[in-house]
């Protein structure tokens, strides 16, 4: 009977003990896991403090490239302006440069190598208020080279409050495009709307001023009258200008990968005996497929472009459209003629691995006049390799449905700078 009471004595006292015991484990238990928590969160934020460092100390190495290439630039052109004795501010200062282009082509009607157009470049400061362009430009045409002016412009670089004047032949602001020279273009051509509204490329002779506002983000005003021909103006021959244009440009960075921009122009043109095609009508084709009258283009254009931490030299993505809106109202081939056309593009250019793109483009645009309402269209996806900034090779294929019948045509394009090169725009 003692033995009995001893057992139960032990027994109870290791139940009342049990629950304390438990007690306290549940208590470590959830210490130990407060403690685990706190030494991943502490992990987790060195990891981010390393990860970050190391993303500015690329962004500085990235900065210091730049500028020691800068430096070695301007060393050598002021050893050359030094060797040449002379004292005159803006001896040898130009930058000399050209691009040489051709291509391959295969289409279901031909097939052949031409070379494309050549240019020769000449860009540098005058002093310490303008800065001088001049383009020159050659291509074979029926046998025969013909040598053009493509640009020969001036611009102000010390009026205040943002302002600046260009004057003399210089590329519209009008689109995004238009500005690029077509060597810059991510396609072997300018997409469909740029060839039916614009020629391929609208230039200016005549005078632009731009206002860039003083904010965090890019915005910018311009206008420009001009006193040219280049298609859709003509000139008119008279003191006033036969076309204008107003622009606006709005555009800014998201964190430090991405960057955007949005424009949209306005371009107003009185046109006299213009071809159908581009320019004046030649002699003897003045009564077949002309207009005369108003033309006016708008045009909306949006630009994405992501690289990690801005660093576009390994990988990069860029996004890009434009729409076009044309109302001209005159006589087309002496009959009276109201009508609108539109078009529009859109591409992706992916740089997937160091000096390697690739690219798509779909382009539409029913411009025709004699045919309203019919739908011309491409779809187009390149590949090029850049071994260096100075040089690149493309190939390229495009599915083709401006006219009836399906044209399957294979571009293999080479692009080379000699000499000075210039950044690239935005």
């Amino acid at each position: 009977m003692r033995l009995s009471s001893a057992a139960l004595s032990l027994l109870l006292i290791g139940l009342v003990a049990m629950p304390a015991n438990a007690q306290d484990l549940n208590s470590e238990v959830a210490e130990l896991r407060q403690l685990v928590a706190e030494m991943r969160e502490d992990y987790e934020t060195r990891i981010s403090d390393l990860e970050d460092r190391l993303a500015r100390a690329e962004r500085l190495a990235s900065g210091a490239r730049r500028d020691a290439e800068e430096a070695i630039e301007v060393a050598e052109q002021t050893a050359i302006d030094q060797s040449a004795g002379s004292s005159a501010p803006n001896a040898f200062n130009p930058g000399l440069g050209a691009v040489l282009t051709g291509r391959y082509t295969d289409t279901d009607e031909d097939s052949g190598f031409a070379i494309g157009e050549a240019e020769i470049n000449l860009k540098g400061s005058v002093d310490a208020r303008f800065f001088g362009n001049l383009t020159i430009g050659l291509h074979e045409h029926e046998g025969d080279t013909e040598v053009h002016i493509e640009e020969a412009w001036l611009q102000t670089t010390d009026l205040p409050a943002g302002l600046s004047i260009t004057g003399g032949r210089f590329f519209s602001a009008a689109g995004y495009l238009n500005s690029f020279h077509f060597h810059s273009d991510d396609f072997v051509d300018r997409p469909l709307p740029y060839q039916a509204f614009l020629g391929g490329r609208y230039g200016i002779d005549g005078l632009q001023a731009r206002w860039v506002a003083p904010t965090s983000l890019l915005f910018e005003l311009g206008t420009e009258l001009n006193w040219g021909g280049a298609f859709p103006a003509t000139s008119n021959g008279e003191s006033s200008p036969g076309a204008w244009t107003l622009f606006a440009k709005l555009g800014g960075d998201i964190g430090d990968s991405n960057s955007w921009q949005l424009g949209v122009a306005q371009i107003q043109a009185d046109a006299i005996e213009r071809s159908a095609g581009h320019g004046h009508a030649h002699e003897g084709e003045a009564a077949a497929e002309t207009f005369t009258g108003d033309s006016d283009l708008t045009a909306v254009d949006f630009v994405w472009k992501w690289a990690p931490m801005g660093n576009a030299n390994v990988r990069s993505f860029k996004l890009q459209g434009e729409y076009f809106r044309r109302s001209e109202k005159g006589l087309f081939d002496g009959i009276d003629y109201n009508g609108d056309q539109t078009g529009w593009y859109l591409q992706g250019v992916w740089q997937f691995a160091p000096l390697w793109r690739v690219g798509m483009r779909f382009d539409t645009a029913d411009a025709d006049v004699e045919d309203p309402g019919r739908n011309s269209s491409r779809s187009s996806a390149m590949l090029d390799w850049s071994p260096s900034e100075f040089s690149r090779l493309r190939l390229q294929y495009t599915n083709d449905r401006v006219l009836p019948e399906t044209d399957h045509q294979w571009y293999l394009q080479y692009i080379m700078s000699l000499g000075a090169h210039g950044a690239h725009q935005f």
